[in-house]
């Protein structure tokens, strides 16, 4: 455990006490009394607090916005952490709280709704919980990444933020209701799914449980690979091309029919989804079984150069003395869709704010020690391109006196795989598709084996979902609607694991729409290593319930 991890534990757990922790009941405020003058609590500032008039879907509910640990960076820009908060009306709140995971690198406060991810519709607002959101701890937006000069900054965004906005957004909570959450959970997707993933390892006392889809938990290293992946796609460019030109549509389409024609009957019926990863990927080859062009490219071939490229792709990123950087990724037939080519292929070195994720702007600015600050002006091509797996890769894990903390240890969860506090008291649900072209499922799937490995029981406290075909955070040719909230309330307030959970498809999705799929089709989502295979004399293979996880 690191220094910066004792004290923000410390602080948390010192502050449930002051919040009630010890029976202590403060006076109900009303929302518009809920100022920095009445709060009283130490390092906030309450920049409003409204009520806000029920609208559409959305109940009538109170809005706080406020900012932590105002104060001047290292770069001489100003800092704090931002946040807000809503919490219905006394009469409508469920006595539960819910953390609105972020995403990309952070920047804004995305109004604290309670995004419920992949569920079909709905809001954790209108389901009666409590919600807050966080910039992060940097209110530059998402096209700024030069936040990453700053050390807090970069400790902010990694996991102070999640522990400081929790424990004052519970505070407020209380003087609010004049009682704590009985419930808190914490969903997001991508960074935010990292944020799930850091919390259940450092905030574990925090929450009851966490729903983390397509979770970026080793989020510097998959930077990395975008850096690794924009070399070989550029490796089968022509003069005057761009990475994404090597690649068009019909090539990616050729290589999700190919995985189709080896792999989809292996999970026991042809359907156009590949349940069987594991065997698909012992089955497929890239070499053999997509034609090779002879003459020029065209949509029914590749050529040498791009399937030289592709296998590198997704062997994963390396060094010159082939060592793993990061995962493989599956092949899947998920490489068809939007989400995928957006993220693989043009997100990386497109204009602002797209390669601030895992692109030339936070690989250089947040990611390495100390900070490269690369010109951004063509989109951080030209840093890509020149970026050494050597020795660039290498500053991940770097520190200085300045930045005394390393990408590797603000970034990802300590020790993942000893969840002795979420053991004892909360739940987690992981969700990964298998065609995410951000972070490899294969390096999630890697995760949990370890932690099994581990701790046998872990499957009494951690389960792991893949959706066939799910890009990131949904999309792709794939049932990508799923309740995780509701499963996970579930398992925490009613003991019942979840083994399976429907899932059906986004009928309005254009991948699904190019698939000519029916818009009833639903399947299970089996807890891993279990996969969706059709019951026996079942002629139905639209519907989940004539799938069993086996």
């Amino acid at each position: 455990m690191n220094k910066g991890t004792s004290l923000t534990i410390v602080m948390v757990t010192g502050l449930v006490a002051a919040c009630g922790g010890d029976g202590d009941t403060p006076a109900i405020l009303a929302c518009a009394d809920l100022t920095t003058a009445k709060l009283g609590i130490a390092n906030l500032q309450v920049a409003s607090a409204v009520e806000v008039a029920a609208s559409g879907p959305l109940p009538a509910h109170c809005k706080v916005n406020g900012a932590l640990n105002s104060r001047i960076g290292i770069d001489g820009k100003p800092y704090a952490i931002g946040f807000e908060l809503r919490t219905p009306l006394p009469t409508a709140w469920n006595g539960k709280f819910f953390f609105q995971g972020g995403g990309g690198t952070n920047g804004l406060i995305v109004p604290a709704t309670g995004n419920l991810l992949n569920a079909p519709a709905g809001t954790a607002l209108e389901r009666g919980y409590a919600v807050v959101s966080t910039d992060g701890g940097h209110n530059t937006g998402q096209s700024d990444v030069s936040f990453g000069i700053d050390p807090q900054a970069r400790s902010d965004y990694g996991y102070n933020a999640v522990g400081q906005v929790t424990m004052v957004a519970k505070k407020i909570v209380h003087a609010r209701y004049g009682q704590l959450p009985a419930r808190s959970y914490l969903l997001g997707c991508s960074n935010g799914g990292r944020d799930a993933m850091v919390a259940s390892s450092r905030f574990a006392h925090q929450f009851d449980g966490y729903v983390a889809t397509n979770p970026g938990f080793n989020l510097p290293k998959a930077a990395i690979a975008q850096q690794w992946d924009t070399q070989q796609f550029m490796s089968a460019a022509t003069a005057g091309q761009l990475p994404k030109d090597a690649f068009p549509a019909t090539a990616l389409h050729l290589v999700a029919q190919s995985v189709l024609a080896k792999c989809d009957a292996l999970d026991g019926v042809a359907d156009g989804m590949v349940n069987d990863r594991v065997a698909c990927q012992g089955a497929f080859s890239i070499a053999s079984d997509v034609p090779t062009c002879s003459g020029a490219p065209d949509a029914g071939c590749l050529t040498a150069a791009q399937k030289t490229a592709l296998q590198n792709v997704f062997g994963g990123a390396r060094d010159s003395a082939n060592r793993s950087l990061y995962a493989s990724w599956p092949l899947d037939p998920g490489v068809s869709g939007q989400n995928w080519r957006f993220w693989k292929l043009d997100a990386g070195f497109a204009p602002l704010p797209f390669n601030t994720l895992i692109g030339a702007g936070a690989m250089g600015y947040v990611f390495s020690t100390p900070p490269d600050a690369p010109d951004l002006a063509d989109g951080g091509l030209g840093y890509q391109l020149g970026f050494s797996m050597d020795t660039a890769a290498a500053k991940i894990s770097a520190t200085t006196a300045t930045y005394k903390e390393s990408a590797l240890e603000f970034m990802t969860p300590p020790n993942p795989t000893q969840l002795t506090t979420l053991k004892a008291r909360g739940k987690l649900i992981v969700v990964h598709g298998t065609a995410d072209p951000v972070f490899s499922p294969n390096d999630t799937i890697a995760w949990y084996d370890a932690l099994k490995a581990a701790d046998a029981s872990a499957s009494n406290y951690a389960r792991l979902f893949l959706v066939p075909g799910m890009n990131h955070c949904g999309g792709g040719p794939a049932t990508d609607r799923f309740d995780m909230l509701a499963a996970l309330e579930d398992w925490v307030e009613k003991g019942t694991a979840p083994d399976a959970v429907r899932a059906a498809v986004n009928a309005a999705d254009p991948d699904v729409v190019a698939a000519a799929w029916p818009a009833r089709r639903s399947r299970p989502l089996c807890a891993y290593p279990k996969q969706a295979m059709l019951k026996t004399g079942v002629t139905d293979t639209e519907d989940a319930a004539s799938f069993e996880c086996r």
